[in-house]
């Protein structure tokens, strides 16, 4: 892998207790190394030559001092209903990636967009209940939606975990 790539190359950014606080890329990495704020854990990627010397290039690094993070209430997106939902019509079960967003209460009545009023459903099902309330349109929810619960490791669950990390993320098979 040439060095202009393996900068762009995901690193996990630990906070001084060694827990899995974030990731960025090697160069943002280089950039916490040199001014002092971080220091290098984890090396398995080989060399990035710069002009007149080679360094290490980082998969896992530390923060030299603790960094106390929020726990952040998850962003109402697509991809996190979709998620949330597990790829499934919450109306008919179908699992599928050919989903579409649906208010239980319709928009088209005033209804919030908010975690508690919005589904996966798959498009028949969506065209199917269309301005209609679910029991106007004869159709039941297959549970609930609701709030996902505040995760600090959420950006970890629908993404590649490196073999190097594994040993910082203990939920990981």
């Amino acid at each position: 892998m040439n060095g202009r790539s393996t900068i762009y190359l995901p690193v996990l950014v630990l906070n001084q207790n060694y827990q899995p606080l974030n990731i960025c890329n090697v160069r943002r990495a280089f950039v916490l190394i040199e001014r002092g704020k971080a220091e290098l854990v984890t090396d398995g990627r080989g060399l990035v030559r710069c002009v007149a010397t080679s360094y290490p290039a980082p998969s896992v690094i530390r923060l030299v001092y603790m960094v106390k993070r929020p726990v952040m209430r998850r962003r109402l997106s697509r991809q996190a209903i979709f998620y949330r939902d597990g790829f499934t019509c919450q109306y008919c079960g179908q699992k599928t990636r050919q989903l579409t967003l649906d208010h239980i209460v319709p928009r088209s009545r005033n209804g919030p967009h908010v975690w508690e009023n919005v589904v996966s459903a798959c498009i028949p099902c969506n065209h199917h209940k269309a301005g209609l309330s679910p029991r106007e349109a004869k159709m039941r929810l297959l549970r609930k939606p609701s709030t996902p619960r505040p995760n600090p490791y959420y950006m970890f669950h629908h993404r590649t975990i490196l073999d190097e990390w594994r040993p910082f993320i203990p939920w990981v098979d």
